[in-house]
């Protein structure tokens, strides 16, 4: 094979002129690193545990090639975003005094769009060809949509351009058919099967006649470079003797066989970490990596076990999760610790979230007050954004500052203030800001349009002696409107007058207390609350329960009527995370069964909604962190609280129907390990979420481990 490397570990062979002095490999590196950094020419595939030093792994990788006379530029970094791309090749050139410009690296997007400004013109596209952004990209493809069936984007049930393009994209990505992938991910949208894969063929066909690319033809048409031109693909499977592949168990089936396809002489180091694939939902492949030694005979795996960022005690805590994955084998990992010891993981079993929350944040004052931590060293993790919004309501309440650090607070989601904009404007038709943001909403409606409609409605109430929504629906009001938002104002006009005698059903009801059975909130917990392996914890949680009658005027039954109105189609066609958007909506439902007083509950939408932290993140800030445990990947903090650990929040309900609950594991393993010092695992036993109140179990992870490797706490005990 070509690019033999001569030397032995840690000696000199072929050090570049003009840059830094030899490294002394043995003494700057562990045993299991220096045995990666060092590995022979051939496949190699690098189990990177969590806190183990991948990045260094690889920065002295680079390193030792150069050290062994292997130029720069015969080095190909794939990664997957630029800042680590920059972040490694900046340390090399700190290492090495090699300048980063003389290596091939950056994201598989970056280096694809470079070989085809030199190469495209062999699959027809030219050197000048354009790439389209995101917003780009949803405008051509509706153009395109719009020449074939003008009526397609008008039809309330069809999903628009920028939904389409997300189902394109999942199937390109995962090299499936438009048809499996449909059946099996979007089966919503099999009736326009046929149309939509009409629409993806001429949407190729449009962008090649442009000459422009969006970001997933950067991939596909790389790919076909190396396919269709043998003297391309052979020129870098010369040039790139050595392919370093980081972050290598988020790839997804289109990068995997681009990167088999340069490594034709299995030149290829994958880096990675099979137990923290928890993408798989955007398209990465969990088998690539596990399926790597078939793919590249003779390949060898080095695993880099020891942990430098976790106690021991937390270390025996994500160990125990591993140990009960379904597929382990040759990928099986142990982190092995380094610090000393600490304290052990603690979980708690709370009644609800809002106790949850209390404990979190009387810990967190304990903390400060007593150990001197500050709020920047804290992080609180959630599986699901909804889950941490009675944590975010207590600490708005009390005063401490938090920063969300996985999107915005939960009541400034733009589809939590499409929701509350209904309730407004049912409640109150004076509330013309709340129309507008709502019909707005619709294809082709401006601020101007959505005005002349309000002004036609309230001409029309005044005329026919009706109240404002109930004469959103005559034809004159939708006469207003373009043609392609007709539709929808009519499902929005009709679930506004929907909500509007229910709220009157509501306050009629108020009026006469005899008839509503619901309490204003859940009854106080018992004192005997239920530990982690209680022998009856369904009869004793049930105990602490008064179950609400379920009746048309209730507050929680309003904002059903709203979800289930309009609105939930939209979200549907709208976005292509549409459920994780319901979900969220749907945990309003839980939270609006605390009150009975719809003014009451209206009163906390509207300022919880008005909050604004729209600042920019100083990470210097002395503020508690919240975040989802996917953004928390890559990221360490010295105590985490990991809150909704029963079963339906992690595992997620959705994942669990899915048959997807080894990721959900995979998930609980990340977020286990983004812990230092202390580890806080926190789990409600009843949740209000859509519906009345359910009882929960301590999740399946929990019960697996080996209950010597955790504490057990009450949430409802006084002082830690």
């Amino acid at each position: 094979m070509s690019g033999e490397i001569q030397g032995t570990p840690g000696t000199l062979a072929q050090w570049p002129a003009g840059v830094s002095a030899p490294i002394d490999f043995a003494a700057a590196l562990n045993e299991d690193q220096l045995a990666a950094v060092t590995a022979e020419p051939g496949p190699a595939l690098v189990l990177a545990g969590a806190g183990s030093g991948k990045t260094r792994t690889l920065t002295y990788r680079v390193a030792w090639l150069l050290q062994q006379g292997v130029r720069p530029w015969e080095i190909l970094l794939l990664t997957f975003t630029n800042k680590a791309a920059r972040e490694m090749l900046g340390r090399v050139e700190d290492l090495t005094g090699m300048p980063r410009g003389h290596f091939w690296g950056g994201t598989f997007h970056s280096v694809g769009q470079r070989i085809l400004r030199r190469h495209g013109e062999s699959i027809g596209l030219l050197r000048n060809y354009t790439i389209l952004d995101e917003g780009d990209a949803d405008a051509l493809l509706g153009d395109v949509i719009r020449k074939i069936d003008p009526a397609f984007t008008k039809h309330k049930e069809h999903p628009k351009p920028g939904v389409v393009k997300e189902v394109f994209s999942y199937a390109r990505n995962t090299r499936r058919s438009l048809g499996e992938v449909i059946t099996q991910k979007y089966p919503w949208l099999e009736e326009i099967g046929e149309q939509l894969q009409n629409f993806y063929s001429t949407y190729q066909q449009a962008k090649i006649e442009k000459q422009v690319a969006d970001y997933d033809d950067l991939l596909e048409y790389w790919l076909k470079v190396l396919q269709r031109d043998e003297p391309a693909r052979v020129y870098y499977q010369r040039q790139f003797r050595h392919i370093l592949v980081d972050e290598y168990q988020d790839t997804n089936k289109l990068q995997s066989e681009i990167v088999d396809l340069i490594a034709a002489d299995h030149q290829l180091m994958a880096v990675g970490d099979d137990a923290q694939c928890i993408y798989t939902w955007r398209g990465a492949n969990f088998d690539n990596i596990r399926a790597f030694p078939e793919r590249h005979p003779g390949a060898k795996i080095y695993k880099i076990e020891i942990n430098y960022r976790s106690t021991p005690e937390v270390l025996r805590f994500a160990n125990g999760i591993l140990d009960h994955q379904h597929v382990a084998g040759e990928f099986h990992k142990h982190l092995k610790p380094v610090r000393k010891n600490g304290s052990k993981p603690v979980v708690i079993a709370a009644l609800d979230t809002r106790e949850q929350a209390g404990f979190v944040i009387r810990r967190i004052h304990e903390l400060r007050a007593d150990e001197g931590v500050s709020l920047r060293d804290i992080a609180v993790l959630y599986r699901a954004h909804y889950q941490a919004m009675d944590l975010q309501i207590e600490l708005s309440r009390q005063g401490v500052p938090f920063t969300i650090t996985s999107g915005v607070r939960f009541f400034e989601q733009a589809h939590v203030r499409d929701l509350v904009a209904h309730l407004r404007f049912a409640h109150n038709p004076r509330d013309t800001v709340a129309f507008l943001r709502l019909a707005t909403l619709l294809p082709k409606v401006g601020p101007r349009k959505a005005e002349s409609a309000l002004i036609a409605a309230q001409n029309a109430a005044f005329a026919q002696g009706k109240s404002l929504i109930g004469a959103l629906t005559e034809e004159s009001v939708a006469a207003k409107l373009p043609a392609e938002a007709r539709g929808d104002f009519k499902d929005l006009a009709l679930t506004l007058q929907n909500l509007e005698e229910a709220l009157k059903q509501a306050g009629a009801a108020q009026l006469h207390p005899e008839e509503q059975s619901a309490p204003k909130n859940v009854a106080p917990a018992s004192d005997q609350r239920p530990l982690l392996f209680d022998e009856e914890p369904k009869a004793r949680a049930n105990s602490a329960l008064r179950t609400p009658n379920s009746t048309f005027h209730t507050p929680a039954a309003v904002i059903q009527l709203a979800i289930d109105g309009w609105y939930g189609d939209y979200l549907r066609n709208i976005h292509d995370n549409w459920q994780t958007r319901r979900e969220d909506l749907d945990s309003i439902v839980g939270f609006a069964a605390r009150f009975t007083d719809m003014n009451e509950l209206l009163a906390q939408l509207v300022l919880l909604n008005s909050e604004t932290s729209d600042r920019s993140v100083d990470p210097n800030e002395d503020t508690v962190r919240l975040t989802t445990i996917h953004q928390a990947k890559g990221l360490e903090f010295p105590i985490v609280f990991l809150i909704g650990a029963a079963e339906g929040l992690l595992p997620l309900k959705r994942a669990i129907e899915e048959g997807d609950v080894e990721e959900e594991r995979r998930l609980f393993y990340v977020s286990a390990t983004r812990a230092m010092d202390q580890l806080y695992v926190l789990y409600p036993r009843i949740v209000t979420q859509n519906g009345p109140p359910a009882v929960l179990e301590p999740s399946r992870f929990l019960e697996e481990l080996d209950p010597e490797s955790f504490d057990q706490y009450r949430a409802n005990l006084g002082r830690f």
